[in-house]
């Protein structure tokens, strides 16, 4: 993967760290993105959660309305990526287990 890391890079993840609850976050990603770069963010993440719930990609294809080469992509990085996919499922599971 391509190195991003920057210090505004740095400064825009602490901030996003710091959003303490769902309303903030919307605010914030309301101001900092447009309609569909949230849109296709949260699909990113709905796609890589039905990969590894083992779901096939005509499936996700139909239901998330994502095409399969981005498919594809989410696939590789839920794989071989930096295991950001992987960190961020696996914190979703274990607060939907408590």
């Amino acid at each position: 993967m391509i190195n991003i890391r920057s210090e505004a890079i740095d400064r825009l993840f602490k901030t996003i760290m710091n959003l303490e609850t769902i309303d903030e976050c919307y605010a914030y990603f309301e101001d900092l993105c447009t309609v569909k770069e949230l849109q296709d963010m949260a699909q990113r993440l709905e796609t890589a959660i039905l990969l590894d719930n083992g779901e096939n990609y005509q499936n996700i294809c139909e239901n998330v309305g994502i095409s399969t080469a981005t498919i594809g992509r989410v696939s590789k990085c839920l794989k071989y990526g930096s295991g950001g996919y992987r960190a961020a499922i696996d914190k979703l599971k274990s607060e939907e287990n408590k």
